[in-house]
């Protein structure tokens, strides 16, 4: 069994499925990363994971245990952690205020302010500063130190690219090495296909709320996973059966 384990997850927002049936495992330490279009369900599957939307059907373990009736603030404390899609921060609260707050989660490990601030060495000047006074690239830097605060052992990362200027992206990546080099597992959602490419060990292509198709970084072609982006793989078996 993985280390995380999902089940034939479904997920609804009313009568709409937005996930269907999904099942996959992460190994301890891996980084994988799920692409697709806007509308594909990736977003509300981590938000499944993580507790912060419910799971119509199927099963979520963590290390073989079963969290999926566990509400989010437990799963924190058991160990999964999202950076959701738009930061999400406590705006008029300061950066050392947002991250210092994490700490409620309770668990013991290397994630401190002192280790959060050697990995944003840019948030080291605004531990004064509201959050919402940041720019893109520093708010995304103090949604990912937040949630290292809680020494996850599974770090969820929602578009972490998303509305950052390239300056800002290629910051907040030079410091999520570091998270890799400590052996993180991460799963991400990026839309920077050159940026997943070359942090993930394995790529997950979502479309309409299923994975269509999956496999190691190395084993895959860039045209496999546009094909699969887009819908293509789909024409091409039809046309060929």
């Amino acid at each position: 069994m993985s280390y995380l384990e999902i089940e034939r997850i479904d997920a609804r927002h009313g009568l709409l499925q937005a996930v269907r049936e999904v099942s996959f495992g992460v190994e301890k330490g891996e980084i994988v990363a799920f692409v697709g279009a806007n509308g594909a369900g990736k977003t509300t599957l981590f938000r499944t994971i993580a507790g912060a939307h419910p799971a119509t059907a199927g099963r979520i373990r963590l290390d073989g245990a079963d969290v999926t009736a566990l509400p989010d603030h437990v799963r924190v404390r058991q160990g999964l952690a999202l950076v959701p899609e738009g930061r999400r921060l406590f705006s008029r609260m300061t950066v050392y205020e947002n991250l210092i707050l994490a700490r409620e989660a309770g668990r013991s490990g290397r994630w401190d302010l002192d280790a959060v601030l050697d990995t944003f060495p840019n948030l080291k000047n605004r531990l004064k500063s509201k959050a919402g006074n940041l720019s893109g690239g520093e708010q995304q830097a103090t949604a990912i130190g937040r949630a290292l605060m809680t020494n996850p052992d599974v770090l969820l990362l929602d578009e972490v690219s998303l509305g950052l200027s390239p300056a800002a992206v290629a910051r907040v990546y030079d410091s999520l090495q570091a998270l890799i080099e400590a052996g993180t597992t991460i799963l991400v959602v990026e839309q920077d296909l050159n940026r997943t490419l070359s942090i993930a060990n394995r790529i997950i292509c979502m479309l309409e709320g299923q994975i269509v198709v999956q496999g190691a970084v190395a084993e895959m072609t860039r045209e496999q996973i546009m094909d699969a982006y887009f819908g293509l793989h789909r024409t091409n078996r039809e046309n060929n059966a």
